[in-house]
């Protein structure tokens, strides 16, 4: 008993950027990002894609699949960086646009790991009242906050959303367990400042701009440490073995971190899911557009065991498991 996925949906810009494309914009060339990243092409937003704009779209897509109305939902969180105001909320932005007038919303800051914070919070509120509809969505448009002369950064990053509606069930389907984490003394290495202060006295130094700065090289391996830690308390906690876990969907960072976190935790290929080729790292939409992508093609059947793990900035990281 406890808390299932009713549905899934996701939306993508339909500009599409290509790596050769790049070899123009930034010092770069399509070689060096495919060998470096395993990332062929990602999505850029255009107009009438703000990030709350693709929210949206998934979300309707996901109370479609879920055969709930926006009327029926009491929570809309929205997990992402990339809000285009800071006020009001992409979730209130959201909760309008449906008409999910009985919803309160609200926007929650995880980074890459958005949406499984999103989902955690979400089992909580449905486990403590089960008549609860809770619409858990990542969503980014993190081509307007990147630094385009950066080829450390510009090259990885594309825009999109997922959502999933989430309810009770008394059946021995739902949300397993989850393994959250942050550690704050690590910002240093992958962060994004706000708009300079208009008080003068509260100005940060070294503001370059609301930009995605990074060590790519420290984030690999912080990430993939933490990633393997958190899916390994997790199914110890949960007394799960791995050979029980019918598809693994990490986030969707690069193929580098994906393949050295598949090899630590010796998976087989055939039990993860990986799209990050199509759409780069999509920060809190990547799983959640990945689930949909597993969902909707039938790669994922009544009574299967999910598990879902991600790392972002804050540090932030995460593994969920959730029987289907």
């Amino acid at each position: 008993m406890g808390t299932v996925v009713l549905g899934t949906g996701s939306c993508l810009p339909k500009k599409v950027l290509t790596n050769v494309e790049l070899e123009s914009m930034v010092d770069t060339s399509a070689e060096w990002i495919q060998t470096r990243t395993g990332i062929e092409t990602r999505r850029i937003g255009g107009k009438g894609e703000k990030t709350y704009q693709l929210a949206t779209k998934a979300a309707e897509k996901a109370l479609a699949a879920a055969g709930v109305s926006a009327e029926e939902l009491d929570l809309v969180v929205v997990g992402t960086i990339s809000s285009h105001m800071l006020m009001p909320s992409s979730a209130c932005y959201v909760q309008k646009e449906l008409g999910a007038t009985n919803a309160f919303a609200f926007d929650l800051n995880a980074a890459c790991s958005g949406f499984l914070y999103g989902l955690d919070l979400a089992d909580k509120y449905i486990r403590a009242n089960h008549d609860m509809k809770v619409l858990v969505i990542g969503a980014e448009t993190l081509s307007g906050r990147l630094n385009w002369q950066d080829r450390n950064t510009c090259i990885l990053f594309g825009d999109g959303a997922g959502a999933a509606v989430c309810g009770y069930s008394d059946s021995d389907r739902g949300v397993i367990g989850s393994s959250m984490h942050s550690d704050g003394s690590l910002w240093k290495l992958l962060y994004m400042h706000a708009p300079e202060s208009s008080n003068p006295d509260l100005i940060v130094k070294g503001n370059n701009g609301a930009y995605i700065q990074m060590e790519g090289r420290e984030v690999f391996k912080h990430a993939v440490r933490a990633m393997e830690d958190a899916v390994t308390r997790l199914l110890v906690k949960e007394n799960i073995d791995k050979e029980s876990i019918s598809l693994v969907i990490p986030h969707q960072a690069n193929m580098r971190i994906l393949a050295k976190l598949v090899d630590r935790l010796d998976f087989p290929q055939s039990k993860v899911f990986i799209n990050v080729s199509k759409y780069g790292n999509t920060s809190a939409a990547s799983i959640p557009i990945a689930l949909d992508e597993a969902n909707s093609s039938g790669l994922i059947t009544q009574g299967d065991t999910i598990l879902f793990c991600s790392f972002g900035g804050g540090f932030t990281w995460g593994a969920t498991l959730i029987k289907w």
